[in-house]
């Protein structure tokens, strides 16, 4: 079975990475070690990592 693997960007409410790591889900969350992200290079980053990219963003991408 495949691991569900999350990128949650700086908008992504952190009560939503908690909840998912306390699932036991993998969560990368953009604001514990970037500040300022570009859209493009996080969705190339989720791309790359297998990640499903999580944002509360209006105009993402």
């Amino acid at each position: 079975m495949t691991e569900i693997r999350f990128l949650a960007d700086e908008s992504c409410d952190f009560a939503v990475v908690r909840v998912l790591r306390e699932a036991e889900f993998d969560v990368l969350a953009v604001a514990e070690f970037m500040q300022r992200s570009v859209d493009r290079d996080l969705i190339e980053q989720a791309s790359r990592q297998q990640r499903i990219l999580l944002t509360e963003d209006k105009d993402f991408g």
